[in-house]
């Protein structure tokens, strides 16, 4: 049975749902791009599915727009996958629908993220293309593979198959908002090579859970807590103080969201029983204190397993690995001088884990100046090598930078003033959009992006505004209205 059946627009709930029982989170996009095509065959759409599983599906003008420039439309076919470290340990990604629940104004999903960043976006142009009712000029509707792990859709898609030379990208979350330029942006690993040797001891756990995470461009300015920092910090906290063998350490799920939780295994002498968790709980008290007017449930606590025998890291690697954790530039690197609530650079320590080998950091670097993101990428290329690790880009996207003018944007603004009475805001934001590379292989190409009210995306508190939802339908479509007479 449909939940969304009768929630306005019906057509763009009723595409949005459906996206939401296809697994697609990055990486699992067969069966998603598959549901695009059949959706364009069904429709006699020409379209295009490549390798990468990007889909570009075309429809012709309306009956007597025939001489208005085309447009194209775009946003990503992944979602980030998150959920809760509590919540049904069964529940798969790769398989398992989402399961979508209303609240008041919102649609959410129970225990993980929901995807509406970049589902609606999804859902809004399949509803364009499904309803020959809606005038418009010739449309060029782009559905892109793996926005969030890297863009490499978009970095892999022949643009020269696209002959619009104006864009509206879907893929901002915040209403009465249209950005003019986004950030470029650069995913780096760092590994450091661990060596382990046999001991035994008293095991605990160590938990950093509670934590608001967030998308680590647009929400990278609120200050919240790593976790995987925070446990860096914890670790560091305990040496001196107590002697303690590392042999397990993983936090964080995504590269580009805030981890939300990390947890450590070590060994301990059974007589410093109380003395550890002292030094925990008087850990999570400094840190609630540093953390308090920004978040509001950080927990951090131990749990004893008992005495085991297992490998644990040998003394110099453990060092190392707390050495990496508590140097590694992480948050806020400069601000915009030319715009101060806007940031300029960023990184995100977004994934840790301990593997057999080796100990890798993956981190989301931001810049809206490409000298400053390889700065910075530089900076921890040297710190990494420096203490014997390996350093690696594994991704690398451009920013979209900003135009004095544009006609789309003026556009945008006066049918947003038509059936707002205002004018939106226009902006830029420190996330990453596909609009740079598409700015880098399109010469000339006008773009905007804009979006409906989208919370705490890239968190299982993800939700989305159901009236703010109808209001960017209604404004897609004034736009579409008023595209045919430019």
């Amino acid at each position: 049975m449909s939940l969304l059946k009768d929630i306005e627009p019906k057509n763009v709930f009723r595409f949005f749902e459906e996206i939401c029982a296809i697994p697609h989170g990055s990486g699992n996009l067969d069966a998603i791009a598959a549901y695009c095509v059949s959706f364009a065959k069904d429709r006699n759409l020409q379209y295009i599915h490549d390798e990468f599983n990007n889909v570009f599906i075309s429809k012709p003008a309306t009956e007597g727009c025939e001489d208005s420039a085309p447009l194209l439309l775009q946003g990503h076919l992944d979602m980030v996958c998150e959920k809760n470290m509590d919540s049904d340990a069964r529940f798969d990604f790769a398989k398992d629908p989402l399961k979508l629940a209303v609240m008041d104004d919102y649609v959410y999903a129970k225990g993980t993220t929901l995807g509406g960043d970049d589902g609606i976006a999804v859902a809004y142009m399949l509803a364009i293309l499904d309803d020959d009712s809606i005038r418009h000029p010739a449309l060029e509707c782009l559905f892109t593979a793996d926005e969030e792990t890297g863009m490499s859709g978009m970095s892999s898609f022949d643009c020269s198959v696209i002959k619009s030379k104006r864009m509206i990208n879907i893929d901002n979350e915040t209403e009465g908002e249209v950005l003019a330029s986004s950030a470029g942006g650069r995913k780096v690993k760092c590994m450091l090579p661990v060596r382990y040797h046999e001991s035994s001891g008293l095991a605990y756990d160590i938990v950093i859970c509670g934590l608001l995470g967030g998308h680590s461009g647009s929400e990278i300015d609120k200050y919240r807590g790593n976790a995987n920092l925070l446990m860096g910090r914890l670790l560091h906290h305990l040496r001196g103080k107590i002697n303690y063998e590392l042999y397990y350490l993983k936090g964080g799920l995504q590269d580009n969201a805030i981890p939300r939780e990390a947890k450590a295994s070590v060994l301990i002498d059974e007589k410093d029983s109380t003395r550890f968790e002292d030094l925990i709980t008087e850990f999570e008290l400094n840190i609630i204190s540093e953390y308090r007017k920004i978040e509001n449930n950080i927990t951090i606590y131990s749990e004893c397993r008992g005495t085991i025998s297992t490998s644990v890291l040998s003394p110099k690697t453990q060092e190392r690995v707390i050495f990496l954790l508590m140097t590694i530039p992480d948050g806020i690197e400069k601000m915009c001088p030319e715009a101060q609530s806007v940031v300029q650079t960023s990184s995100n320590a977004g994934i840790v884990r301990l593997r057999e080998a080796y100990f890798e950091v993956i981190i989301s670097i931001r810049s809206s100046i490409s000298s400053e993101k390889r700065a910075l990428s530089d900076k921890i290329q040297y710190l990494t090598e420096t203490i014997g690790g390996e350093f690696v880009v594994e991704s690398d996207y451009p920013a979209w930078e900003y135009r004095e003018r544009s006609r789309l944007r003026d556009l945008v603004s006066s049918c947003y003033m038509e059936l707002y009475d205002r004018h939106p805001k226009i902006t830029s934001i420190h996330a990453g959009l596909e609009c740079g590379i598409i700015f880098d292989k399109v010469k000339g190409i006008d773009i905007v992006s804009f979006g409906p009210q989208i919370e705490d995306i890239h968190t299982p508190k993800e939700k989305l505004s159901i009236s703010s939802t109808e209001r960017t339908w209604r404004l897609l479509l004034k736009i579409l209205e008023k595209c045919i007479d430019e």
